[in-house]
């Protein structure tokens, strides 16, 4: 019996994994469910599955759960609670699916508990992957990609020799404003950055697409996850979402790991890895897709993508100032707050604003990420007032 927990249950990707996981080759034991404030889902994931415990992260909301929703398991909350339930030695693999930095600490916690981890929060290589792929390579911990393009690479890395590697290729949709003209960028709704044409995903992610900054910490993440050169990394803009991600090689050739755009697919793998599990999804038929583009993606018109690799070349702390400040631009413009084309202004002030730590610790990268919230918060407010 494998055993499974999975931090964001409630989320997109957990939601996902549970629909994978309830169609498993074998039994499956569900050892934690977790979420940030959506007690009603949780309950409802809790009566069927019934976890040995959950973790609600937002307090006010752990106190609604317990005050509502009677549970004989153990009820944890806060980060602390997501450490503890991520390094609880029950556990076969912990699913890591959380919104932003909050999947920092429970990431290494399952990490140095020596248990697998499928990690689908990139922002926890984004801002600390120096940190987190040092642990998992010095205790011999599996970190498995869930991002479809990660898993993509991953597969086509198989028996390869690492110094074979020439270049690794990460594709994305485009988004939604792919040939959108510049100049209405300015009159983007917040319904239309949520029509992605390919993929179902959260919100802020969707937005990270929209952007193209969800592609800019893909280049960060893989620059980690697979120990490779920046200069390594290149994006292409795939529209049809079918060629997840390429390799090159040094003799000439290039692998390709091709499927279509469904993220049950690289959860699965990921819970299953090294072996692949049975799935019944759609199987892709070359001859009816008929077409694949690509292209270069264009950083004029989707600044976020250059500020991502301006990031990750000036490294250190830049990538974490990066990544909080994407997060709190994108809330506010979810929130009706910000334009669309204020995400990356405020962006590019944060990373002008902080100075670079070249080879943080730990507590530095979460001080980092703490002050550039504030500092973007700050000029959220001041953007309201204008």
């Amino acid at each position: 019996m494998r055993t499974v927990t999975i931090l964001g249950s409630t989320g997109s990707i957990g939601q996902q994994a549970l629909d994978v996981l309830s169609r498993w080759w074998e039994p499956v034991r569900i050892a934690y469910l977790a979420t940030n404030s959506n007690v009603e889902l949780l309950a409802e994931q809790v009566n069927r599955l019934q976890p040995l415990g959950i973790v609600v992260v937002d307090e006010r909301a752990y106190m609604e759960f317990r005050r509502r929703f009677p549970f004989a398991g153990r009820v944890l909350c806060g980060v602390e609670g997501l450490q503890e339930a991520a390094s609880d030695p029950c556990n076969d693999v912990v699913l890591v699916s959380l919104v932003g930095a909050v999947g920092i600490l429970p990431t290494l916690a399952a990490i140095r508990a020596e248990i697998p981890v499928a990690l689908a929060s990139k922002e926890a290589l984004v801002s600390a992957g120096h940190i987190v792929m040092q642990e998992a390579r010095a205790r011999g911990v599996p970190v498995l990609p869930v991002d479809s393009e990660h898993s993509g690479v991953l597969q086509c890395l198989l028996g390869e020799d690492h110094a074979s590697i020439e270049q690794l290729v990460l594709t994305a949709s485009g988004g939604p404003f792919r040939t959108l003209p510049k100049e209405r960028f300015r009159d983007i709704t917040v319904a239309d950055a949520l029509r992605h044409p390919n993929w179902r995903m959260g919100n802020k992610i969707t937005v990270d697409s929209a952007t193209l900054m969800n592609k800019g910490l893909e280049v960060i993440e893989a620059r980690w996850l697979f120990d490779i050169a920046p200069d390594q990394i290149r994006v292409l803009i795939h529209p049809q979402s079918i060629v997840h991600a390429l390799v090159y090689f040094r003799d000439g050739s290039v692998k390709a790991q091709l499927a279509l755009p469904d993220m049950r697919i690289p959860i699965a793998y990921a819970l299953s890895y090294p072996q692949r599990s049975p799935l019944a999804v759609e199987r892709l038929d070359l001859a009816a897709v008929g077409q694949l583009e690509f292209e270069p993606p264009d950083e004029e018109r989707f600044p976020c993508f250059h500020l991502a690799l301006e990031a990750l070349h000036r490294g250190g702390t830049m990538p974490a100032v990066l990544n909080a400040a994407n997060e709190v631009a994108v809330a506010a413009f979810l929130n009706g707050a910000l334009r669309f084309v204020d995400i990356p202004r405020l962006v590019e002030e944060a990373l002008q604003h902080f100075t670079v730590i070249a080879e943080p610790t730990l507590e530095q990268v979460l001080e980092v990420d703490r002050q550039t919230r504030q500092f973007v918060h700050r000029q959220v407010q001041q953007c309201a007032f204008q």
